[in-house]
């Protein structure tokens, strides 16, 4: 073994009971590693009627027209892999490993392996994910999609994905975190390190749709160059025991910029604990974190920091949170840290229910009390996302729907 990776292993050894800063503490004995073996599925249409409906409620096409490829882990095993696109590289990160030895210069350097016991795990257990890569100067035509699932129960799923968006290339990524039916209880913990190389794009949007009993714990941190974008759209609307989450955007090069959206509801017995955090490294950097949450009986935290460490950056960051029952809770904690003069940092926060007179407006126009509600949610959740499915559509305006009703 070589001497990094000695050091790395024990930098992680010492880390296997470090509690995580926020969040629930999942006692990771209670969970079986899920299977690093599965079956390989050829083809996604080929699923049974019920795990192309979960597929479909993430974003995931079966069929995957309108995408330039498709990676599936179930478990902890890579079990499907397409391709489509000739601008894309798509594989598992261990074929990857194998395939490119300079890759060992991005695996691990972003996310720590000792930063909490969800790290150490996912490191000494070799975990396996996708890695996504596009060559300098070009673009995926459509984008890559990549599903996550938990397939069997009471089982921690370990993933460690690396994405790699070469100079002055662009790449889009709907990647979907969900459970299969009748996987009620388990634990996901997601490593994610991604890197935008100059007047490079990613566009990145994540949907989890777990079930009740199921921890989830990603660790996200991206480094963006000269010039470059990095886009993430996080959705978070079914109900889910908790998920604590906190990504990183390292703004390293000049003019780089990026916008982190976020939009969560907090369903009875949920805690969600959701952050963004921007680093401005580099002169002329750009930032902006956009938190639109709900509670109708779960407990949600919106975190978003901003930490200005060079001159001509400027970041702006937006919590806004509706209480729509008296059961819910909501918490917003903005933070802004200027290290340097000519840096402007500015946030804003609202926390409470809607307000009866925007609904007595709607109503005066015909509108139900339920058909009002639910426009005054709709608004309210639209930060913007494109690229959407129908079905993932349908599928949020089925959920503003019964919040509306619920309240």
């Amino acid at each position: 073994m070589q001497t990094d990776e000695m050091s790395l292993k024990k930098r992680a050894e010492s880390a296997v009971e470090k509690k995580a800063a926020f969040g629930e503490d999942f006692e990771l004995d209670k969970y079986e590693e899920g299977s690093k073996v599965s079956k390989p599925i050829e083809d996604l249409q080929a699923l049974d009627e019920e795990s192309k409906k979960t597929l479909l409620q993430v974003g995931v096409i079966p069929s995957e027209e309108g995408r330039s490829g498709s990676l599936l882990v179930l478990d902890n095993a890579v079990s499907h892999s397409t391709l489509k696109d000739k601008n894309v590289e798509l594989m598992s990160t261990h074929k990857a490993m194998e395939k490119y030895e300079w890759l060992k210069d991005y695996s691990w350097k972003l996310v720590q392996v000792d930063a909490d016991k969800y790290t150490a795990k996912t490191y000494l257990e070799d975990a396996d994910g996708y890695f996504i890569r596009v060559p300098a100067g070009k673009k995926s035509a459509m984008p890559v999609q990549t599903c996550l699932m938990l397939g069997s129960k009471k089982v921690s799923q370990t993933v460690h994905n690396i994405i790699v968006v070469e100079e002055g290339a662009s790449l889009d990524i709907i990647t979907g975190c969900t459970s299969k039916k009748g996987v009620e209880e388990g634990l996901h913990l997601g490593i994610s390190e991604m890197y935008v190389k100059k007047g490079a794009t990613l566009n990145f949007t994540m949907i989890h749709n777990w079930a009740e009993q199921i921890g989830v714990r990603p660790r996200t941190v991206v480094h963006v160059e000269e010039g470059g974008t990095y886009i993430s759209n996080y959705i978070c609307l079914k109900p889910v025991r908790s998920v604590q989450t906190y990504p990183t955007v390292r703004l390293e090069g000049k003019g780089a910029v990026t916008r982190l959206n976020t939009i969560a509801i907090a369903h009875p017995g949920s805690e969600l604990d959701l952050g963004s955090r921007a680093v401005f490294n580099a002169p002329g950097t750009r930032a902006e974190l956009i938190s639109r949450t709900i509670t109708i009986g779960g407990r949600l935290v919106a975190r978003g920091e901003m930490i200005g460490n060079a001159k001509g950056a400027k970041g702006h960051l937006e919590c806004k949170g509706l209480v729509l029952t008296d059961k819910g809770s909501q918490l917003a904690i903005p933070i802004l840290e200027a290290n340097v003069d000519d840096i402007e940092l500015t946030h804003e926060a609202a926390v409470g229910k809607i307000a009866k007179d925007q609904v007595e407006y709607l109503m005066a126009r015909g509108l139900t009390e339920e058909e009002a509600v639910g426009m005054i949610i709709r608004g309210f959740l639209d930060v913007g996302i494109r690229g959407i499915p129908e079905e993932l559509k349908e599928e949020i305006e089925n959920t503003i729907t019964q919040t509306a009703f619920g309240t």
